[in-house]
């Protein structure tokens, strides 16, 4: 008996360590490419930030100009009525 349990503890211990061996771990270049992958698509959210961000800050120039050409009608209309002899 005292054999078997020495057979499956040696047995299981070779298949412990075998299994760590095919395990290969990520070396350098592997390490490079991720890195060039998470730059890229850093790049990218980055560019649709500023894309979304140019588009609200062009409405918001367009809204703003035209509002303040209307108020500047407006005021000049004012200032028009004003000037007429009567």
């Amino acid at each position: 008996m005292k054999r078997f349990t020495a057979m499956f503890a040696s047995a299981f211990l070779f298949v412990a360590l075998a299994g760590s061996v095919f395990a290969m771990p990520q070396d350098a270049k592997d390490d490079m490419k991720d890195a060039g992958h998470e730059t890229k698509e850093a790049a990218k959210d980055v560019g649709h930030a500023t894309k979304k961000t140019a588009k609200k800050t062009g409405h918001a120039i367009k809204k703003g100009t035209k509002k303040a050409a209307h108020k500047t009608k407006k005021a000049a209309d004012k200032v028009e009525d004003k000037m007429d002899p009567k």
